[in-house]
């Protein structure tokens, strides 16, 4: 049960680094990077993201991305993306490391500035992971098979982000702000999805928890899949084997993602929600041409109830947890920003 072995990953080497190969990727490709933090004190949260995207009919013209979102500040949501040809960005290929358009991240450090729509975000941010050696979601199988197509790794599920953000002209500075780092790739986004990621509790130091729920397209048919992980004061719960992914469920609605899991040691059970103000939409292009409408919020509330064995049941409560939600349907009522 636990959420990694004391011996060297087997699967780190590749799931931290680039994935994307055009000599070799036969159909489409997207990928992407994401640092994000939250401020422990208050309703604010910087989301950055660095991106490879290669379309289906001609793979060898991709292109690379550099996102930043900034939630909450006095400006109100602060979105901005940049773009440049693969050519000339670098991405590293065993270990976390991306440069798109001087804006960098490594598994220590993010630096760049993102300026689009006459917006601006600016960051020099360092990242102090609280967990050795890395910790790796949701399982190893997911990333040696075909199914699922997209794949979803967390190299740093939990750090502290300190330094500085800059969105227009308003200067926040980062006092070691819970964070983590995520890396996914795949062929394309499933055509829907919830993932919920949260470190930053009203009552408690010491809890990490991840999942997601994804239909995903198998022989023609959706599958829904939830996978489930926590980390409670030392040890780790994965529901991520093939009974638990039997057992466990997620809903998905509108601006909401419910979830329950069940391992031999731990139930957890919950939902993670936010109002429409405090989503911001994004556009995910996917290579075969449709289009999947990212709904982000890291400014969403989370209620987690964790039923432990040999301890009493507790629930716990967040308005500083990660959502995003992932829908097809172009009339879901939140505001498009990039």
């Amino acid at each position: 049960m636990r959420l990694w072995s004391t011996k060297p990953s087997s699967v780190s080497q590749w799931t931290d680094g680039l994935r994307f190969d055009p000599a070799r990727t036969r159909a489409g490709h997207i990928e992407s990077w994401f640092l994000k933090a939250n401020d422990p004190r208050g309703r604010r949260a910087v989301w950055l993201k660095w991106t490879v995207w290669a379309g289906s009919g001609d793979r060898t013209h991709a292109i690379a991305e550099a996102w930043a979102i900034a939630f909450g500040g006095a400006h109100g949501h602060v979105a901005t993306k940049t773009s440049v040809p693969f050519e000339r960005a670098r991405f590293a290929s065993a270990s976390i490391g991306a440069n798109v358009d001087g804006c960098t991240l490594t598994a220590d450090a993010a630096r760049g500035r993102v300026e689009s729509g006459g917006r601006a975000i600016a960051y020099d941010l360092t990242i102090a992971s609280l967990e050795a050696p890395l910790v790796h979601f949701p399982a190893p199988w997911m990333y040696e098979r075909a199914f699922p197509r997209q794949k979803l790794v967390s190299p740093i599920p939990n750090a502290r982000i300190s330094g500085t953000v800059e969105v227009e002209g308003e200067r926040w500075t980062l006092d070691a702000w819970p964070g983590m780092v995520g890396h996914n790739w795949g062929e394309g986004n499933s055509e829907s999805y919830a993932w919920g990621h949260c470190n930053a509790w009203d009552d408690e130091d010491d809890v990490v928890f991840e999942g997601f729920t994804a239909r995903v397209r198998a022989g023609g048919v959706l599958v829904p899949t939830t996978a489930l992980c926590l980390r409670h004061h030392g040890t780790s719960y994965m529901l991520t084997g093939f009974a638990s992914l039997a057992r466990n469920r997620g809903a998905i609605s509108a601006r909401r993602w419910q979830f329950r899991g069940q391992g031999s040691r731990v139930t957890l059970e919950g939902e993670m929600w936010a109002d429409t103000e405090d989503f911001v939409g994004l556009f995910y292009p996917n290579p075969d041409g449709t289009l999947c409408y990212c709904l982000n919020s890291k400014l969403a509330h989370a209620e987690l109830t964790l039923r432990i064995h040999g301890r009493a049941s507790r629930t716990l409560h967040s308005s500083r947890a990660a959502l995003e939600l992932a829908t097809r349907d172009p009339n879901h009522g939140v505001r498009m920003y990039v």
